[in-house]
């Protein structure tokens, strides 16, 4: 079977044109803060009436939601922090959903509030959503529900030119099929071929979404698994820089650490954070995002 077989053509029916934001929800909102920023992004805006941050970099909106409820009421951990959703721009978001819905997936309880926008979404890995966003050019979600922050710029711009890349999922053993089926009947997102990796850690089934500027890794527990707490679940952000190197120099210069040993040395190719408080990191992929802006107006 060629790779053509494989990965036929997108057809991108709803659309999708990248990642809109990565929302983490924390009971640790500082601690999370105080990274992001040693990470290049900075505070732009907060929420006009939840405890909810939005850190911006070039073109990546991170939310940080340290609201009340924002944890699974599941969760043993009064510490904990995870990545509980990936907003997608769309074309027509009420369209995307419906269309989502039609093809199985479980629509989430809305809670939208006063002058708050109702943005639709389903449920994903573990507790997370999808969000699906179409207000993202003439008039974008944040004008209603945040405020500016006082004196901060509103559109800083990014370190090393780094830009979204894609998220790793962790699955359950035997459950990729499923998953496949999940992205590929609600999105279209397609599984690149056998042994096609990026960056530095070559595991799991990479997906391309159907506007190829991002990707979704699914990573099946390992063998060693029954020592480890493995669950199906959102638990890194990739994100690309044209020049790894460069990137991880001038992160390194603002405190971040990186592995440096075997088989997750830093390469040109990518590289990868130690793990933070509330087991975070972060992935560094080689990646031209001019390049991905012209794959999304081809398709």
């Amino acid at each position: 079977m060629s790779n053509t077989e494989i990965n036929p053509e997108p057809k991108n029916p709803l659309g999708i044109a990248g990642i809109e934001f990565i929302e983490y929800a924390t009971s640790q909102p500082l601690a999370l803060g105080s990274l992001l920023e040693q990470m290049g992004f900075m505070a732009t805006a907060r929420h006009r009436s939840r405890e909810v941050t939005l850190y911006r970099q070039g073109t990546m909106n991170i939310i940080v939601n340290a609201d009340p409820g924002s944890l699974s009421p599941t969760s043993k951990d009064p510490q904990s922090t995870i990545m509980s959703a990936i907003a997608l721009r769309v074309r027509d978001a009420d369209a995307a959903y419906r269309h989502a819905i039609e093809m199985g997936a479980w629509a989430i309880q809305t809670r939208a509030g006063a002058m708050e926008l109702n943005i639709p979404g389903v449920h994903g890995a573990g507790d997370s959503i999808v969000y699906f966003v179409d207000r993202f050019q003439d008039f974008s979600i944040y004008d209603v529900d945040f405020k500016p922050i006082l004196n901060a710029p509103q559109h800083p711009p990014a370190l090393a030119d780094m830009h979204f890349f894609g998220v790793v999922q962790t699955i359950g053993a035997g459950r990729l099929p499923e998953w496949i089926d999940f992205y590929q009947q609600l999105m279209d997102f397609r599984p690149l071929p056998e042994g096609v990796y990026f960056g530095v850690l070559h595991k799991g089934t990479l997906l391309e979404s159907p506007c190829r500027t991002f990707y979704l890794q699914l990573v099946e527990p390992p063998e060693d698994a029954a020592v480890l707490k493995w669950e199906e679940q959102l638990i890194r952000i990739g994100i690309g820089a044209p020049d790894v190197l460069a990137a991880v120099e001038a992160l390194t210069q603002r405190g971040i650490v990186f592995i440096d040993r075997e088989p997750t040395r830093t390469s040109e190719r990518g590289a990868l954070t130690q793990l933070y408080r509330g087991g975070i990191s972060f992935e560094l992929v080689i990646s031209d995002q001019r390049r991905q802006q012209k794959n999304a107006e081809v398709v």
